[in-house]
């Protein structure tokens, strides 16, 4: 096994629909599979040069499928929702995010950007592991109602951009 791979105690992959990347993270976890954790997202489409957000069931589940065979794996760790589709009432694309749990296709469900009611309509159709949102010294305003939701139906909050894009790191020029 490769030295990186020995120190990492997990792999998360975040991303929308990055094939190069999916595909040479399959061949980095072959063989070592149990040893690590796949989180990925879906939600967005490019068609016709635009980008959108989707959430119908089809697409889900087309989503999930087609991140499966690239992965080459048989399971999803943590499916995120990378965007929250408004046009289509949230417990829609719950019921087929829980169709996959019980398929055996994914094993929790997070949410990215989703305000304090979504999260809980959301959880109420199956359980939420994890919500992804923008969280730092400039960008707070989660606080008032995601975070005391999450708390009181037990779940975690990954934050991103916790250093402001880079503003405090040497990330940006």
């Amino acid at each position: 096994m490769p030295l990186i791979l020995e120190l990492l105690s997990s792999i998360i992959l975040m991303s929308m629909d990055l094939l190069s990347v999916k595909s040479s993270l399959a061949k980095a976890v072959k063989g070592i599979r149990e040893k690590v954790h796949v989180a990925t997202k879906f939600g967005i489409r490019f068609e016709d040069g635009s980008r959108g957000i989707c959430g119908e069931p089809a697409y889900v589940r087309a989503c999930c499928e087609a991140s499966l065979k690239r992965l080459d794996i048989d399971c999803i760790d943590l499916y995120y929702v990378h965007r929250i589709d408004t046009q289509l009432p949230i417990e829609v694309m719950m019921g087929e995010l829980k169709k996959l749990v019980e398929e055996g296709k994914i094993k929790y469900i997070g949410l990215s950007e989703a305000c304090a009611s979504t999260i809980r309509r959301a959880h109420a159709v199956h359980p939420i592991i994890a919500v992804q949102m923008e969280w730092s010294l400039w960008t707070r305003d989660l606080e008032e109602e995601v975070v005391p939701t999450c708390r009181e139906l037990g779940i975690g909050i990954v934050p991103y951009s916790p250093l402001e894009r880079g503003f405090f790191s040497a990330g940006q020029s």
